[in-house]
């Protein structure tokens, strides 16, 4: 299945992706957009022979004339899923419409919980004993897409901003490849009620892995 992925920044998660799914046949990372000319996301996309686009969002006179851009370049590659992972833009309803039920987003929280930015640093504000990520199909509703993954952890009482961040990073890279598979290998999918694993329709947390017990 060809596999577009979306990316702002470092692209920490598109590494992940690269080196866990270089063996898996039903998946192949044909292509890397990203709005920002100097995401170091690009660099990764390059040494790994994958395509690497840059569109850059400054460009364009509103957000409607650039993710009507962003859809051509895209389709140029007929992907079967795109790949959000740190792209940082809040897309327009046509756009999503466009590649709904194969558009993945990953999210730094147990989604309901903190939507949009500074994850972390609510978590620990709330004082919650556990944070963790959602995985989810990108809906209009701005990080509320039905989930496919949830994994969460413990919050030590000595952890930071920065500390949870490298934590949640750790299971990002572990589960974003995952989800990935799971798709290209059409074991999951999303319907009308919801999304199914195995044709097994999920619960609305998805499938939950729970890493906040030392055992």
């Amino acid at each position: 299945m060809p596999v577009v992925v979306l990316l702002s920044g470092s692209g920490s998660n598109l590494q992940a992706l690269i080196d866990s799914l270089a063996n898996n046949q039903a998946v192949n990372l044909c292509a890397v957009i990203s709005n920002n000319p100097n995401a170091y996301g690009l660099e990764r996309a390059k040494a790994a022979g994958i395509d690497a686009v840059t569109l850059d969002h400054r460009q364009f006179s509103s957000r409607e004339a650039y993710d009507h851009e962003l859809q051509s370049v895209i389709d140029q590659f007929e992907p079967g899923l795109v790949v959000l992972a740190g792209f940082m833009r809040i897309l327009t309803a046509s756009f999503v419409e466009r590649y709904h039920g194969r558009m993945l987003n990953i999210h730094p929280s147990l989604l309901p919980k903190y939507k949009g930015l500074n994850t972390h640093t609510k978590a620990l504000q709330a004082g919650d004993a556990e944070h963790g990520l959602s995985i989810h199909f990108v809906t209009a509703d701005l990080d509320g897409g039905p989930i496919v993954i949830q994994a969460k952890l413990a919050i030590d009482t000595t952890d930071d901003v920065n500390s949870l961040q490298q934590k949640i990073h750790h299971l990002e890279h572990r589960y974003y490849p995952q989800a990935v598979s799971w798709f290209a290998e059409k074991r999951v999918a999303l319907k009308d009620d919801g999304v199914y694993l195995d044709q097994r329709l999920l619960g609305i947390s998805g499938v939950q892995f729970d890493h906040s017990r030392s055992d």
